[in-house]
């Protein structure tokens, strides 16, 4: 595995900063760079084991951003990291192979690209280039439209399919195949139902040979089955990534990493037993 974890030992958790104004929990509070970089640290501490960094809001309903905002908002934040020798991972989550490539050269490991290098075709070459890891995610549409055909024949068949062209995609152009983790894309192109079917059935992507990283954090399928918003989803997100783990999850990608962090740590120990 080319970015510095420690898969198959136990579960890793990764930390989310959205430096956004608009993502849909935590929109606007990490917005500037400082509070950005402060999160980060406290992160550390927290126990997560790598930080994803975003700068666009990739929610149902949200419009893109243009490459040079999107840089504007993460690079700053990644360069600051690095200099102060920032001791976990760092992540760049996005889709595009330009802010990819400038994320890379300011010192992230990891690419988080939810289209699964299907909307930016210069992406898996960046990342080739670069030795760096990257997260192939299931989606349906961009977040723009993603929620406007959830109906699927096959469910698992379906993100399976699409997952093994992405692995395809990236190993054509030179990722090394341990570089690889998968994600089943929970809320992208989605309903509640697929979403919960997927964190039960989570085992069934083992098949792509892959590590696994799952992100139900605060999401609206928790939302839903508890008829609460994302300000009082934590329980609901313990719940959804305890039940991920027991199912083979290696990362779980999250808001609350410390409650995370502790129930993974239970969840491990009784799956391990």
């Amino acid at each position: 595995m080319s970015v510095r974890l420690r898969l198959g030992e136990r579960t890793n958790i990764m930390g989310v900063i959205n430096v956004t104004p608009d993502s849909f929990y935590d929109g606007g509070k990490f917005l500037e760079g400082d509070k950005a970089i402060k999160r980060a640290w406290e992160i550390v501490e927290e126990g997560a084991d790598l930080v994803d960094i975003g700068g666009e809001s990739t929610r149902p309903g949200a419009g893109s951003v243009s490459e040079e905002e999107e840089l504007r908002r993460v690079i700053p934040v990644i360069e600051k990291l690095v200099s102060k020798d920032f001791p976990i991972p760092i992540s760049i989550d996005t889709y595009k192979a330009r802010v990819a490539q400038e994320a890379v050269s300011a010192g992230a490991e990891l690419v988080n690209d939810i289209s699964g290098l299907k909307f930016d075709s210069g992406m898996a070459g960046i990342v080739a280039k670069a030795g760096v890891s990257i997260v192939l995610m299931h989606t349906r549409g961009k977040p723009a439209d993603m929620q406007k055909n959830v109906s699927y024949n096959s469910l698992f068949g379906e993100i399976i399919d699409y997952l093994k062209e992405s692995i395809a995609l990236a190993e054509a152009k030179g990722v090394s195949s341990d570089a690889i983790i998968v994600d089943p894309g929970i809320g992208f192109g989605k309903s509640a139902e697929d979403n919960l079917r997927i964190i039960k059935g989570l085992s069934a992507f083992k098949v792509l040979g892959k590590p696994v990283l799952v992100g139900p954090s605060r999401k609206s399928f928790i939302g839903k089955v508890l008829d609460c918003g994302p300000e009082e989803r934590l329980e609901g997100s313990l719940a959804a990534s305890v039940i991920a783990v027991m199912n083979g999850a290696d990362i779980l990608r999250v808001h609350d990493v410390k409650a995370t962090k502790r129930a993974a740590m239970v969840a491990d120990a009784i799956r391990m037993s």
